[in-house]
């Protein structure tokens, strides 16, 4: 699934409070909660009625028991007993005097049985044989605890206890059928799933959420006769158990039916409705799907994990003026009365739930024959002409990756829709890819280079999913980075490939250096993280997931060169087509093709298991360079947090000098210990670790080796790569938040892009020194952030000046462009403003015809909006263009107005989703938070509508950790952090618990530390 392509928050820290990440999570207390673990248990909420008692044909073994939750219940019911005691025993009060009464003798002797007692039983427990008593309790062999069976929801005891469905029913094909109305926002719907018992037992246990069950029939393979059986629902972990009439032996064939009726969600997944205009202004309905990751189960009764893989046959009723879609190709329309017809679709390949979909409403298609297989792009009938580009980008992508891949695409049909309100950026369902209409659409006049490249890498990314995450599936959550991280990975690669003219490595290190950022903080994870409840599933969806992985896999790829990792991705894919598989079965399919010679599963656990990243500090000494590691850790003060010794890491040092021929040579040794020492073999002036930054890690160089790469980039600077300097910027000014670089020092080696020209350089420095101004002005420092500007605009001002307003020149020189025409408008540089200006008056003049240059656009519109009559007639464009690109680049601007009645109407009619659709809101919240004028209204238009926006969002979800991020990430006192904590500490203990929330708490905690270390240097030292 495709993230919505947002700024990620990059200016984040570390918080005392979290040192490390807990043991134990607490399940959040809502109704709907997700899979824990194979060994874990989970319980029934607080409050609710418990029964402790064996479970029969499903008792647990040892391991799998949770002690801890038997001690606590049996801990409440002392204490409960205890209070008890203490409530009766009035005869304890101090007389009115105040002298106490002496207990009678029986009292005496009572009290001290129960004390006897009470002694007893606890050396009994204590001393009991072969007991070893540890946070989790008890654990003894070959004794087995009674688990606390759950209730369903009509009193009786519910078969099963986990959160993860048993193992004992696979299903192997389901057969579904549905009737959806989308005027009442309702539909209908019979699921038939054959089974087969693995297992002897007596329950089938699966999933089902927010259905009207009225009847369930069960059948055996060797008797048609159908039975109606009982079924137990128990809403707290999704489940419903059927009642099977007889035992159902291993080995054997079953089938259940199951009808139901449900709502069409009105939220952003599962089978969810909404409502467009059309062209004439006319309300359109349309019904799609979104099931990654847990949403499958809402549409209809299933075995909703990416492990129960089975077949599907689906059959839509729909009315005749609509089109029915879903993952196969059609295979018969029956007409039925009252103008309704029945599409009947092939049987699928063997798929997990979350890749089902299905979609209805009115479309209109281009489509063209690959090889086979008919690709085909659906859009709303108005939008069809913005198709063309996706269809080329497609054709050509698809032919890429089945060589590459030498698997060719095993379906009939490709399908690839612009959904008009769909939350994600995209997602990957098998023969049915579904998209943002503004991530799949491209309008000639009104897209930039941008946005043509994003959705060619959009394109690209659900694409490589055909192979990566549908035709080989990751086993649970936990590894989603395989389906993640690929797809990010290949999605680069092919536009590097066969998209030259788009291609611009920028992207790809921006994205990096922003996740590093995020992962340098103690709130980050391992990319391959035990998940247990909704929400941490949900929270895997981050840019941990995808870029990290995508990073590291570039690491691997660079390591043991392209031949031996395309060898490897073959040999993966080929092994486990149609399966399920970890993270070890990747690095195994490695193993086999470098033969061993590098133990490639050893060295990428120490990459995917732990969570952060090294600091790879260098010395120069002679011919010597003596290198160690330790992890980089934003914030960490050592006088509380001293270095962990645990963490370690398998390096790829890769290195360039200035004594061999830089295109030519590039060294690369394996730091697999905490140092050592690399031989020079030569005496050499400068050396720069991290060549490309291919590795996923940050260099800090002693003293005198900082010295000459400073020398050098002022003196000759390319001599190193854009990829080099950029990489230098970032990691001197890391340093420097963490204390171990004066910032001075970070702005001198800065000094030198007065001779820069390159993109990737230039955008580094603008970000990191945006950070920087982005706090003196929030702080109301506004003296000092104008020396920061005036710094910066000297340094670029040759670069400025040399821009032209148009949209000419490579991609990169373009994007260039965007970054500092935008710098100098929004600081009133040069004459920017008065000619972004006149472009905007002869565009309102024109009403909206003249066609501007698309590389400029939003500043255009950003020095339009300034103006009360510029906002107005941007507004009134906004509502009747068609063009999703152009309607983002007004949305940017309508969110930098200084207006805060105009902010707050932006946010709420975004969230109300009529005039702004509600899929723009965490964009919208970003943009007006990011802005002076807008940074505390973001927060508390949070606050206010935090219910609504988890009721439409869901906590964990990607946009929810975008809302988090973007509402607080500028905060940088005391009294906002003590705010935004009050605030998360009055919700629900799973919110509080969110890791984006402990993010944003580290966020501004850094912040604070940031400006009580920096900003009496630069007040002293004036920029």
């Amino acid at each position: 699934m495709e993230m919505n392509r947002l700024q990620l928050p990059r200016n984040m820290i570390e918080n005392s409070m979290f040192e490390e990440e807990p043991d134990v999570v607490d399940l959040a207390k809502e109704p709907c909660l997700h899979p824990l673990e194979p060994d874990e248990v989970e319980y029934e909420p607080r409050g609710s009625r418990l029964l402790v008692r064996g479970l029969g044909e499903h008792e647990m073994d040892e391991d799998e028991e949770d002690y801890e939750s038997s001690a606590k219940l049996l801990g409440m019911s002392f204490m409960n007993r205890s209070t008890g005691l203490r409530n009766s025993s009035a005869g304890y009060r101090p007389s009115a005097e105040g002298a106490c009464s002496v207990p009678s003798a029986r009292t005496l002797v009572v009290c001290a049985f129960i004390i006897v007692v009470a002694v007893s039983v606890i050396m009994v427990i204590y001393l009991l044989p072969r007991c070893t008593f540890t946070k989790e309790g008890c654990h003894k062999q070959n004794q087995s605890i009674g688990l606390i069976q759950p209730l369903a929801t009509n009193g009786k005891l519910f078969p099963w206890a986990q959160i993860r469905l048993p193992t004992a029913i696979m299903p192997q094909r389901y057969e579904l059928s549905l009737h959806p109305n989308l005027t009442s926002m309702t539909f209908k719907g019979s699921v038939t799933i054959l089974l087969q018992a693995r297992q002897a037992t007596w329950n089938i246990i699966l999933h089902s959420t927010g259905h009207n069950i009225s009847r369930v029939t069960f059948m055996s393979a060797v008797s048609s006769q159908e039975k109606q059986v009982e079924i137990l629902e128990y809403p707290y972990h999704d489940q419903i158990a059927i009642v099977a009439p007889e035992a159902l032996l291993a080995g054997h064939s079953y089938s259940v039916k199951i009808e139901y009726s449900a709502n069409i969600s009105s939220s952003y997944c599962g089978f969810y409705g909404l409502t467009y205009r059309d062209e004439n202004n006319k309300r359109k309905y349309f019904a799609a799907t979104q099931f990654e990751p847990l949403a499958a189960r809402s549409a209809f009764p299933c075995f909703d994990e990416p492990a129960f893989k089975a077949t599907f046959i689906i059959k839509i009723i729909r009315d005749e003026q609509h089109t029915a879609l879903s993952n196969m190709p059609k295979k018969s329309s029956v007409s039925m009365e009252d103008g309704l017809v029945q599409d009947e679709f092939s049987e699928s390949v063997k798929m997990s739930t979350y890749l089902v979909a299905f979609i209805v409403g009115e479309m209109r298609n281009l489509s063209e024959d690959v090889n086979g297989t008919l690709v085909s792009v659906y859009t709303v009938p108005e939008k069809i002409g913005q198709a063309h580009h996706a269809l080329e980008t497609t054709v050509k992508l698809l032919e890429f990756y089945e060589n590459y891949f030498e698997i060719k695409y095993p379906l009939k049909k490709l399908d690839l829709v612009a959904i008009p309100d769909f939350e994600a950026g995209a997602m990957e369902n098998w023969g049915l890819l579904t998209f943002r209409e503004e991530t799949l659409l491209y309008d000639n006049t009104t897209s930039s280079v941008a946005d043509r490249k994003l959705v060619t890498k959009i394109i690209a990314h659900e694409l490589a999913h055909q192979w990566f995450g549908n035709l080989v599936t990751m086993q649970w959550w936990n590894d989603l980075w395989l389906n993640e991280g690929f797809a990010t990975f290949m999605e680069y690669f092919s536009l590097e490939k066969i998209f030259k003219e788009l291609y611009s490595y920028e992207d790809f290190l921006d994205a990096q250096l922003k996740t590093m950022k995020k992962d340098s903080l103690n709130s980050s994870h391992p990319i391959s993280s035990s998940v247990q409840s909704s929400e941490q599933i949900e929270e895997m969806f981050d840019s941990l997931s995808y870029f990290k992985g995508a990073s590291l896999l570039l690491m691997l790829k660079t390591f043991l060169s392209e031949d031996v990792f395309q060898h490897a991705v073959i040999l993966y894919l080929h092994n486990h087509s149609y399966a399920s598989t970890q993270s070890d079965d990747l690095w195994d399919s490695f193993n086999e093709v470098t033969n061993k010679t590098l133990d490639v599963k050893r060295m990428m656990k120490t990459w995917t298991l732990q969570k952060g990243f090294p600091l790879v500090t260098v010395q120069r000494k002679g011919t010597e360079l003596f290198i160690q590691q330790e992890r980089f850790f934003s914030g960490r003060k050592p006088e509380i947090y001293p270095v962990d010794a645990s963490y370690l890491w398998h390096i790829p040092i890769t290195y360039v000098t200035d004594g061999r021929n830089y295109s030519e040579y590039r060294a690369v040794s394996l730091l697999d210990k905490k140092s050592d020492i690399i031989n020079l073999t030569e005496q050499v002036q400068w050396v720069k670790v991290n060549t490309n930054m291919t590795g996923y890690y940050i260099v800090h160089y002693a003293d005198d080796d900082w010295a000459a790469l400073i020398t050098l980039l002022k003196t000759n600077p390319y001599v190193l790569s854009d990829k080099d300097r950029a990489n230098l910027i970032n990691n001197i000014f890391e340093l420097a938040g963490l204390g171990k670089v004066p910032l001075q020092r970070a702005f001198s080696l800065m000094d030198y892009l007065i001779n820069e020209n390159q993109t990737a350089p230039i955008a580094e420095a603008l970000f990191q020194t945006g950070l920087i101004y982005d706090l003196l002005e929030k702080l109301g420092h506004m003296d000092l952030a104008s020396r920061l500007v005036s710094r910066v605009h000297k340094l670029l001002q040759s670069q400025i000046q040399r821009q032209a307003w148009t949209d000419e020149g490579t991609p990169s020189a373009r994007e260039l462009r965007s970054a500092l025409l935008e710098f100098a408008c929004t600081h009133s540089l040069e004459n920017c403003t008065t000619t972004a200006m006149k472009l905007f008056d002869d565009w309102v003049a024109s009403n909206g015809t003249y066609s501007l240059p698309t590389d400029v656009m939003t500043t255009v519109f950003k020095v339009g909006a300034k103006t009360e009559k510029g906002w107005s007639f941007l507004l009134s464009m906004y509502i009747s263009i068609g063009s999703e690109a152009e309607k983002n680049k007004i949305l940017e601007a309508l969110a930098s107005s200084e207006d805060v009645r105009k902010l707050y109407w932006l946010m709420k009619s975004s969230l109300d989703g009529d005039i702004i659709r509600t899929q723009k809101l965490s964009q919208v919240i970003r943009a007006v938070g990011r802005h002076f004028a807008g940074h505390l209204l973001a927060w508390d238009f949070v606050k206010e509508n935090w219910n609504k926006l988890v009721q439409k969002f869901h906590l964990g979800s990607y946009t929810m950790q975008s809302i988090v991020a973007g509402s607080t990430h500028l905060f940088s006192t005391k009294a906002h952090l003590s705010e935004v904590q009050a605030f998360f500490e009055s919700q629900s203990e799973a919110t509080f618990r969110l890791r984006c929330v402990q993010e944003a708490l580290e966020v501004i905690q850094l912040n604070i530390q940031w400006m009580e270390k920096n900003l009496k240097a630069l007040i002293q030292w004036y920029i």
